[in-house]
């Protein structure tokens, strides 16, 4: 029985790596969610060479992921600072998967660096508990192993010529 492959060049993942696939480009993304919006900040946060953080900042402004808004010192001439935009806060679960990962097979032996926790909401119980990353099928299965899913063709899929 033949079967057909995916073509993988048509594929989200490689799409998505295009985009933040480079270290400097998901460590930028990781200091806007933790607050940073000014070139000067994500240069100090993160020691990375200006032209460098410059170049990253601008494919995350082209791919929508950021996006820059002016600002203005008193006596000082305009700037922007970024933001991040739904798309760029929709890379959270991402971040929290890849320190999950590093935890659990990096770390230091004192354990991680960094506990990602539920922020209590105003006028909610506090919470405070750590965050995790959970996979969930459309049914509600929680908890899947890694053998429990499998890659299939989607609406877009392509595929290759049989040889």
């Amino acid at each position: 029985m033949e079967t057909r492959r995916i073509d993988p060049v048509n594929c989200s993942v490689a799409r998505a790596l295009s985009v933040v696939g480079e270290r400097w480009s998901l460590l930028i993304v990781r200091e806007a969610l933790d607050g940073a919006r000014r070139f000067g900040e994500f240069h100090s946060r993160l020691g990375i060479a200006r032209n460098l953080l410059a170049t990253r900042l601008e494919t995350l402004v082209t791919a929508g992921v950021m996006c820059r808004v002016p600002y203005q010192e008193p006596g000082d001439r305009q700037r922007f600072a970024y933001e991040l935009t739904e798309q760029g806060k929709a890379l959270r679960p991402t971040l929290v998967a890849l320190l999950e990962w590093g935890d659990t097979y990096l770390a230091d032996p004192q354990g991680p660096s960094v506990i990602v926790r539920h922020r209590p909401v105003e006028d909610a119980s506090p919470c405070d508990e750590p965050v995790k990353v959970v996979l969930e099928c459309a049914a509600g299965h929680s908890h899947l192993a890694p053998e429990d899913i499998c890659r299939t063709p989607g609406p877009g899929a392509r595929f290759l010529e049989s040889d």
